[in-house]
């Protein structure tokens, strides 16, 4: 416990820090491509007209709704979250041992290093949303006051990926496997999480996915902008799982992270 105060409030004390070092990760990510910043709508526009005609049309068959909801809005949604989480992970992951040689000279915590990566990745998450909200307003979904939740869900997807990233980045400064096994898994998150599948699938796939923290927030999101559900109260079982899996998560990654930190260097 006592480890996991010491992180939280160096995130807390730092926090302008990693707004600064989030806006110039961001920014160098681009800088050696001609189209710069755009690549950050293009690259997911692209994947979402692929995932569309391979999952809508291929395999699906003819653009089939999912209960009330057409494919198109209700897979949007979830790419939308998946293309926030999938690149926060893995590249949260890598964040330390990758540029500690460089940080280590500079006077900051290095539990934020994961942090501002992650906020690095939020700009993009902020513009897709925005754009995405945009267009639901054609297909039929206009605001409605269950858009109250998104900033909840927002701080939830947040939470979630930083206290991930503490423990991942540690692991892998210590054993650089754990990059690869992190990459490994976030394959398999695609599938087991309801971005591609409809959310109540039979048997024990439907429990595994429940059992997927990222459900309760590709559902949070998708309540907030299609379903029009108050899913933080009418789920509030999965509301306390959610936090709950947060929690351990965050515990057991402070600790890891502030015994071995003295000692990330002499690990590269």
């Amino acid at each position: 416990m006592k480890s996991a105060i010491t992180v939280l409030r160096e995130q807390i004390e730092a926090f302008y820090l990693v707004r600064r070092l989030s806006l110039y990760e961001l920014k160098s990510q681009n800088n050696n491509n001609y189209l710069g910043m755009l690549w950050e709508l293009l690259n997911p526009g692209i994947q979402i007209a692929i995932y569309w005609f391979v999952f809508g049309y291929a395999i699906r068959g003819n653009d089939r709704a999912v209960g009330d909801i057409a494919f198109f809005p209700w897979l949007l949604v979830g790419l939308i979250v998946w293309f926030f989480v999938n690149p926060s992970i893995t590249q949260g992951s890598k964040s330390i041992y990758s540029r500690i040689k460089v940080i280590a000279k500079m006077s900051f915590p290095l539990s934020v290093i994961p942090t501002y990566v992650i906020f690095s990745r939020l700009y993009s998450h902020l513009l897709l949303l925005a754009i995405s909200i945009i267009m639901l307003q054609f297909l039929g979904f206009p605001v409605s006051i269950y858009y109250l939740q998104l900033p909840y869900f927002i701080f939830a997807t947040l939470a979630l990926l930083v206290s991930i990233s503490i423990l991942t980045s540690a692991l892998a400064t210590i054993v650089r496997d754990v990059q690869m096994i992190v990459q490994s898994l976030m394959r398999m998150l695609l599938y087991l999480t309801p971005i591609l599948w409809e959310r109540d699938l039979p048997g024990i796939a439907g429990l595994l996915i429940k059992l997927n923290p990222f459900y309760y927030l590709v559902e949070g999101y998708r309540a907030s902008l299609l379903y029009e559900e108050w899913l933080i109260f009418e789920r509030w079982e999965f509301t306390l799982y959610f936090w709950g899996v947060v929690l351990f998560i965050f515990l057991i990654g402070s600790s890891v992270h502030v015994k071995f930190r003295r000692h990330f260097v002499d690990y590269l």
